[in-house]
């Protein structure tokens, strides 16, 4: 018979359970740098098996002890695209190139079959231009496609609409998409609500700011320009100079007292994209300003035989210099004089010169000889004045003639100086100068230049480039070192030049002193170029303008 004394006798308490988050802990750590909780008195090689095994009945605890949770409410619908859809044609073949993985072959030799990537870009840009919608199942392949490579999301982001924010806002490998997005994918009040205008500039983020100012700006520039003069003072440094870059869109000489402002900005970045823009505008004060010192320093000496130019460096960077945007230290290795000069010369309006140069055309301008070897300095600074305002004369005369013997050119200090300086001029007649250089200097100095022509390539420019690759096979070099011309050239000939191209693609017979087997491999070269361009024309028939909706009928009037 039991007492009383143990029939009261109660079961000891269990031992506490130790914290998930100290289990989480010592697995983190490692068992011989964290000691377990007590409570599951294991020290040693029993450690790590004891630590598992708390986890794991922790683990089975927490999932029997969860509760539902109420059901997150839906999203809201992704906005309609009223865009039509693409044919099936073209659909079909918008989920081959998707779908297409490139191969990674070395050695150069890529084989005859077309990288379908490459015509990707290509695609989606014919696709915007012919205003279509994307279809919505291909959505998430093509915005995983623009996550491997930036120089594809704009093409791909306007292709795919308002509904690849609302996929992004969902899955977080997209967010890309947002960022890419002014004011991350935010719906902008409409230009006419002063009242939200107001609102979003003074409370919206950073983002949402340059994503309303850019918008505003385009459609008008004087309400944005005081909205930007109303929180001036206040911003900050790097803010100011993002808002400032906004005034390029629809730059004009109203914008030039507020220009002339930030001129004396406490920041430097800032003072001097403000010079650059009141430099851009001709009749600005700045570019009087900056015309009169640059005049100053060149002249024409008529005293000898020939006249040549004159240069007279500026003595010091003035207080003035330097508001007017002259920065007074140069970079390493370079004159402190000639720095200063070509910074007063590229910010001056070409428009200078012919008065104060004895009334010469552009080309007879740079045709004059500079005395004491300053013809580089003067030429290159006036380079970047006529890439600065676009002046197809100047561009012209410091071009040069594509055969001239250096393939600089008479005033370009580089090539990438000539490529830029070709942009100012027509589309027809840059195809025709590039073509005449590729004649004279081959393709080897051309890459640059032709990146800047209008594509499909004008049919002078085709041929040219087709010409030098001839030439290159028949002298019996591996195509290798041409790959970035041909590169361009399935992407930019006309794919009407398949036809001519088909000769090209049999094996040649090769020369006694050709590289082995340079003759198979101009042949597969030339196959995947024929084959690329008619998958281009092939996507040009697949992707024809959408048909515009019938005007609305008037009715008939009625007979009385």
């Amino acid at each position: 018979m039991l007492t009383n004394a143990h029939q009261n006798t109660e079961l000891p308490a269990p031992p506490p359970r130790p914290a998930w988050e100290d289990l989480v802990t010592a697995a983190l750590l490692g068992t011989d740098r964290r000691a377990l909780p007590p409570a599951l008195g294991a020290t040693g090689k029993e450690a790590p098996a004891a630590l598992l095994d708390a986890a794991a009945a922790q683990t089975v605890r927490r999932r029997a002890g969860l509760r539902p949770a109420p059901a997150a409410p839906l999203p809201e619908p992704a906005a309609d695209d009223p865009r039509p859809r693409l044919p099936p044609a073209a659909r079909h073949r918008l989920a081959t190139l998707l779908t297409d993985h490139p191969g990674t072959g070395g050695g150069g030799r890529r084989g005859a079959a077309p990288d379908l990537m490459e015509l990707l870009p290509q695609w989606l840009s014919l696709a915007n231009a012919r205003g279509y919608g994307p279809p919505p199942e291909l959505l998430p392949a093509l915005l995983n496609a623009a996550r491997g490579r930036t120089d594809l999301r704009p093409l791909a982001l306007t292709f795919a609409g308002p509904r690849a924010l609302w996929l992004a806002r969902l899955n977080p490998d997209w967010k890309f998409a947002l960022r890419a997005t002014p004011g991350g994918g935010v719906a902008l009040p409409p230009t006419d609500d002063p009242t939200r205008i107001r609102q979003l500039w003074e409370e919206g983020l950073f983002a949402e700011r340059v994503a309303l100012l850019t918008a505003l700006r385009a459609q008008d520039a004087r309400t944005a320009r005081d909205l930007l003069a109303s929180t001036w003072p206040t911003e900050r440094a790097e803010d100011r100079l993002m808002f400032l870059d906004s005034l390029r869109t629809g730059l004009s000489a109203d914008d030039e007292p507020f220009l002339e402002q930030a001129l004396t900005d406490r920041s430097r970045n800032v003072r001097s994209t403000a010079a650059e823009l009141l430099s851009a505008l001709p009749g600005s004060a700045l570019a009087g300003r900056m015309a009169t010192r640059a005049a100053s320093c060149v002249a024409v000496d008529h005293t000898s035989d020939t006249p040549t130019l004159t240069v007279e460096t500026p003595h010091e960077c003035d207080a003035g210099m330097e508001r007017d945007g002259v920065s007074p230290k140069p970079p390493a290795g370079r004159g402190e004089r000639s720095w200063w000069l070509g910074q007063l010369v590229e910010a001056a309006p070409l428009a200078t010169w012919r008065p104060r140069l004895g009334n010469r055309t552009p080309a007879q301008i740079v045709a004059l000889p500079v005395a004491d070897d300053w013809r580089g300095e003067l030429h290159a600074a006036w380079c970047r004045a006529a890439v600065r305002q676009r002046d197809a004369a100047w561009s012209r005369a410091l071009l040069g003639t594509p055969a001239s013997p250096d393939a600089a050119g008479p005033g370009a200090v580089s090539l990438a100086e000539r490529a830029k300086l070709l942009a100012a001029l027509p589309a027809a007649e840059r195809a025709d100068w590039v073509a005449g250089f590729i004649a004279a200097h081959g393709l080897s100095e051309a890459f640059q230049l032709l990146g800047v022509c209008a594509v499909p390539w004008a049919g002078p420019l085709g041929r040219a480039v087709v010409d030098s690759l001839n030439i290159a096979r028949d002298a019996g070099s591996y195509p290798w070192s041409f790959s970035g011309v041909m590169g361009l050239a399935e992407r930019c000939l006309d794919p009407a030049e398949a036809v001519r191209l088909e000769a090209l693609t049999a094996t040649p017979d090769e020369p006694e002193d050709a590289s082995p087997g340079a003759g198979g491999y101009w042949s597969e070269a030339f196959q995947r170029l024929v084959t690329t361009l008619r998958l281009r024309a092939a996507i040009h028939a697949e992707l024809p303008p959408p048909p515009q909706p019938a005007p609305p009928a008037h009715p008939t009037p009625r007979q009385n």
